[in-house]
C-alpha cells in the first residue's frame, strides 16, 4: 500500500483469466477465494534459472509458496514453468492483459490477497534495484494519496471483527449501508501519503456521530455496558454534537531523509543512538551522581 511510482512493473490481477485453469495451485486458490497476480519485466536477459529460483526463494519471505513465470517468445512461442496448465486462449488473454512484448517475462504469484501484494509489491521493488530501473542521481518525487482502505478486517481465532486503523475511523458515507450486510466490503476514510515508495503520513476522518460509533462498536465486540465504561466520556461528547474532524500524522524525519537523498533515517535525525542506545553528541547515558540517587531514595540494580 506504499507503492513506488518512480518505474512501472505495476501488479496486474490475473484471476478472472484462470477461473477454468487445471493447474492445482490456481484451482485451490480461486476455491480458497485468493488471488492470482503478476507483474511484467520489459525483457528477460536478467532471468536465468538461478536468478529465477533466487527469486522464488526471495517471495518466501513474504509468506508466498511460490513463483511461476511465462517468458514471451516471438510470434505465439512463449516457455512457462507451467506450460502444460496453459491454453492458448488462456495465454493471449494474459499478453493482452498484462501488455507484454517479445522477449518479456510474467511472474506469477497465486496466494490469499494479502500475500500475494505483499510478495509481489516486494518483489517489484528488488528487481527495480537488480536491473537499475531508478536512477539514483536523478532527483525525482512522485507523491501519491492511498485512500480507500478497508476499514474493517475479520480475526478468525477471536472470530470477531477488528479495525484496520483504528475503532474511532469514519467509513465512507456511501459505503455505511454496508455495516449490516456485509462489513468487509466497508471502506474507510483514512489515507496515507507516499513518497517514493515511502510512507511519510497517515491520518483518517474520524467518526463525529455516537450512532454510528456505537454501530462500529458491536461490529468490534464491545457491548453497550463495555462501550460506556471504556469510553463513555467520548459517546457523551458525540451525543452533544461534535463536527467532523480528522487529522494526518507526518514522518518529518522520513521526508527529510528522502529530501536530502540519504539512505537511512539515522543520517538525518538530529540525535542519532548507537546499537546500545548512548548519544555520541552529548554523552548520554551518563552516570548518575550519588547525592541524586540519595535524594530520591533511588536504588542501584547492577
Amino acid at each position: 500500500d506504499k507503492p513506488d511510482l518512480r518505474f512501472g512493473m505495476e501488479i496486474t490481477n490475473l484471476t478472472e483469466i484462470f477461473q477454468k485453469n487445471s493447474f492445482k495451485v490456481f484451482r485451490e486458490v480461486i476455491q480458497n477465494k485468493g488471488e492470482i497476480c503478476a507483474i511484467k519485466v520489459e525483457s528477460d536477459e536478467e532471468f536465468s534459472r538461478k536468478k529465477l529460483d533466487d527469486l522464488q526463494l526471495f517471495i518466501t519471505s513474504f509468506g508466498a509458496k511460490g513463483l511461476s513465470y511465462i517468458k514471451i517468445k516471438e510470434g505465439k512461442d512463449f516457455q512457462s514453468s507451467i506450460a502444460k496448465f496453459l491454453s492458448p486462449e488462456e495465454i493471449e488473454k494474459v499478453k493482452l492483459k498484462t501488455n507484454v512484448n517479445s522477449g518479456d517475462i510474467i511472474l506469477i504469484v497465486a496466494d490469499q490477497k494479502e500475500v500475494v501484494y505483499e510478495a509481489l509489491g516486494n518483489l517489484r521493488l528488488k528487481l527495480a534495484n537488480d536491473l537499475n530501473l531508478i536512477n539514483q542521481d536523478k532527483k525525482e518525487f512522485n507523491f501519491l494519496w492511498v485512500t480507500n482502505f478497508p476499514l474493517l478486517e475479520y480475526n478468525p481465532e477471536e472470530k470477531r471483527y477488528e479495525a484496520i486503523h483504528h475503532p474511532f475511523t469514519a467509513p465512507l458515507d456511501e459505503d455505511i449501508k454496508l455495516l449490516d450486510t456485509n462489513p468487509l466490503k466497508v471502506r474507510s476514510k483514512a489515507y496515507d501519503l507516499v513518497l517514493n515508495g515511502n510512507e511519510i503520513g497517515g491520518g483518517s476522518i474520524r467518526i463525529h456521530n455516537n450512532d454510528l460509533q456505537k454501530i462500529i462498536f458491536k461490529l468490534l465486540g464491545i457491548d453497550d455496558k463495555k462501550a460506556e465504561q471504556k469510553f463513555g466520556f467520548l459517546l457523551q461528547a458525540l451525543k452533544y454534537g461534535a463536527p467532523p474532524h480528522g487529522g494526518i500524522a507526518f514522518g518529518l524525519d522520513r521526508l527529510v531523509m528522502l529530501l536530502a537523498g540519504a539512505s537511512s533515517i539515522r543520517e538525518v535525525i538530529a540525535f542519532p543512538k548507537t546499537q546500545k542506545a548512548a548519544c555520541l553528541l552529548t554523552d548520554a547515558p551518563s552516570e548518575v551522581d550519588q547525592k541524586q540517587l540519595n535524594k530520591r531514595s533511588n536504588p542501584i540494580i547492577n
